[in-house]
């Protein structure tokens, strides 16, 4: 079961990312200024939110199989019209019904994660995380290479359209069938809002990242334009390693000290990218955040899924729409911060309100950390 789980975050990785090379194409083929482009980025964002509460009570009733192969297929029939669709309201409504398939696949994939971990003798989560990345990296890199080959944006996501399905059904047996008992959705309380208020600040460190290290590095640090990717990049990759080593120190270490190392780790990586002069030290800074940021996601859900009273469905659901949240309302908080002070302030900003997230939300790991 854990090798199917993997190439479910593989498959949901890939999934996510195909989009990001399509949106330039999209923005040309509407001739859509900053603004449209922006409400059909919020409109898939508001699909992914809305989704995740009912993706919680489906896996109740139907199990995570059915769930993950229904919302991975119709992420997959979503990515050709992403590239073709030429009306505003028409490519609205897709991005928000693939929204709505991404973002209940995530809660599905790390509900099934939770249950696979459970039943395990040792840390599973943060090695799921990092097929999640992996599946990032191949879902933008083969989108980005077809498209600079000539092929149409349409087209371009054919190749990893046929890999997501291929890997959805080898592993779509060997997932787990079950539902559960039917039960109502609640927000968030308690331990549960510590561990969201952990995630929504994860997601938004990572949407960050994703939106305005590139800026950053090009402002702060003068770096040229066409090398300023380079910042996220390196954040990335650092992210992904983090995140697969993550389950061994998990193991050794506990839960509690490997969450607590890694926001300091991201907190001082972020510091030192934010307000240092020199191009080296800051890329050296964005390796420590990505490192350090790596598992305090798969943390807050491995327990989430472990909250007594509270039924893993209704916990990660409730989780992941806290996190998802963050990323959404991130580059736009960052944006009206930065307008209104600069863009440096408004990023240590974000690198503080993680520190903060992760102190209240610790002891809500603790129950996790002592049974390893």
């Amino acid at each position: 079961m854990a090798w199917a789980t993997r190439a479910s975050f593989l498959v949901a990785g890939i999934n996510l990312s195909a989009w990001a090379p399509l949106v330039p194409y999209a923005r040309d083929r509407l001739h859509a200024g900053e603004a449209e482009l922006g409400l059909l980025l919020l409109v898939l964002g508001i699909g992914s939110v809305c989704a995740m509460p009912l993706a919680g009570l489906a896996a109740l009733r139907v199990g995570c199989r059915r769930l993950i192969v229904v919302l991975g297929v119709l992420g997959l029939l979503c990515l050709p019209g992403l590239g073709w669709v030429p009306g505003f309201s028409g490519l609205a409504a897709l991005l928000f019904v693939y929204g709505a398939a991404l973002g209940g696949m995530d809660v599905a994939i790390n509900l099934h994660a939770v249950t696979v971990e459970r039943q395990s003798t040792r840390p599973l989560m943060s090695g799921f995380h990092g097929c999640f990345s992996i599946g990032c990296i191949v879902g933008a890199g083969s989108v980005a290479g077809m498209l600079w080959l000539g092929a149409a944006p349409w087209a371009a996501v054919l190749p990893v359209l046929l890999l997501n399905a291929a890997c959805l059904w080898r592993s779509a047996p060997h997932l787990l069938a079950a539902g559960g008992d039917a039960g109502g959705w609640h927000w968030p309380h308690g331990r549960l809002l510590l561990l969201g208020g952990m995630a929504f600040a994860t997601f938004l460190m990572e949407g960050a990242m994703l939106d305005w290290s590139a800026i950053a590095f090009n402002t702060l640090q003068q770096v040229d334009t066409a090398r300023a990717g380079s910042a996220y990049a390196v954040f990335a990759v650092t992210m992904t390693a983090g995140r697969f080593a993550g389950d061994r120190w998990v193991a050794r270490h506990g839960g509690m000290p490997v969450l607590l190392a890694g926001t300091a780790l991201a907190v001082v990586g972020l510091a030192i990218a934010l307000w240092t002069a020199s191009p080296g030290l800051a890329l050296l800074g964005y390796a420590l955040a990505g490192l350090g940021a790596a598992n305090i996601a798969p943390l807050a859900f491995s327990a989430a899924g472990r909250q007594p009273g509270t039924r893993p469905q209704v916990a990660v659901a409730a989780v992941s729409a806290m996190g998802y949240s963050g990323s959404l309302a991130g580059p736009a908080l960052i944006g009206f911060i930065a307008h209104a002070s600069s863009l440096s302030l408004a990023m240590t900003c974000v690198a503080a309100g993680l520190a903060v997230a992760v102190v209240l939300g610790s002891s809500s790991v603790r129950p996790m950390a002592s049974g390893r």
